[in-house]
């Protein structure tokens, strides 16, 4: 958790629901290393659990402040509180990701046109990206200026990170797009978030069924039945081509792959080769490639 308000309404949130026990949890601050603050921030964290006796542990990273430097400290972010949570014996990670994150997250999805399973944004349960660690978000109900609040009513002054104000970042520039824009409601785009991942998990639950009804033909091909709605059929492809040792592409690559072979057409996707010219898809493993000479 870094020192501001979001984390350490957390941080606050937890001790109190475990009043007692806070044995029970753990506290870890990334360090990226990219402010002259940061590691001040960090011991201000690590006094705050030491009166609370609750265990905690700074992770510094070291990370180049070069492009898309929000995306790569993300990314190590992640790799780093994964890693610690198993060296400490925790069962899950927990963030602070609040409605208003939520809300964020679903503007710049839309905006990248995104489908179903991008704009349901995040997940109250999901698992740390790169890693199947669960990750937890309990605060997705909560709206920012209530947690700012908390914090403020508890005495402690939160961290101010200046690249939360920084528009060279899209999120920064989307948080300032729908303040200036109050007839756009966070919680109402949280809650539609909610809404899009109960038909996604519709929509995983319909996948299941429909590899269910997979045929191993005699040469080992499995054989699809394509007769879905395309967005369910593009996930059984997606499944195909896991269980057929390949890697799960983007879903625009998917999309075409689906086309050609709606289109009757034999192709080729991540190592897997789909036949769509018979009533029944078949894919198998795509042969290895000719060598020169």
């Amino acid at each position: 958790m870094s020192g501001g308000p979001d984390s350490l309404a957390l941080l606050l949130l937890a001790h109190a629901a475990f009043a007692g026990e806070a044995h029970r949890f753990a506290v870890a601050t990334v360090d990226h290393g990219l402010r002259a603050d940061s590691a001040e921030e960090a011991r201000q964290v690590a006094a705050l659990c030491a009166v609370r006796g609750i265990a905690h542990a700074t992770l510094p990273i070291a990370l180049d402040p070069g492009p898309a430097v929000q995306e790569r400290a993300r990314a190590a972010r992640y790799a780093a509180l994964a890693q610690w949570c198993r060296h400490s014996g925790l069962g899950a990670l927990v963030t602070a990701h609040h409605a208003d994150d939520q809300a964020e997250t679903m503007v710049m999805r839309l905006n990248r046109g995104a489908g179903l399973r991008g704009l349901a944004s995040m997940r109250a349960r999901a698992v740390v990206p790169g890693d199947d660690l669960p990750l937890l978000r309990p605060l997705l109900g909560w709206r920012r200026a209530d947690l700012a609040a908390l914090v403020s009513r508890s005495g402690i002054i939160a961290a101010d990170d200046p690249s939360n104000r920084d528009t060279r970042f899209e999120r920064v520039r989307v948080r300032a797009g729908m303040a200036a824009a109050p007839w756009l409601d966070a919680a109402g785009l949280a809650a539609s978030a909610a809404h899009l991942a109960e038909a996604d998990a519709a929509l995983d639950w319909a996948t299941e069924r429909a590899m269910e009804a997979i045929v191993v033909g005699a040469d080992g091909a499995l054989l699809f039945d394509p007769a879905l709605p395309r967005a369910l059929a593009l996930r059984v492809l997606e499944r195909v081509i896991a269980r057929l040792g390949g890697t799960v592409p983007r879903g625009r690559d998917l999309a075409r792959w689906h086309d050609r072979l709606a289109a009757r057409e034999v192709a080729t996707l991540a190592g897997v080769r789909g036949d769509g010219r018979g009533n029944l898809w078949r894919f198998s493993p795509a042969p290895p490639p000719r060598q020169a000479g």
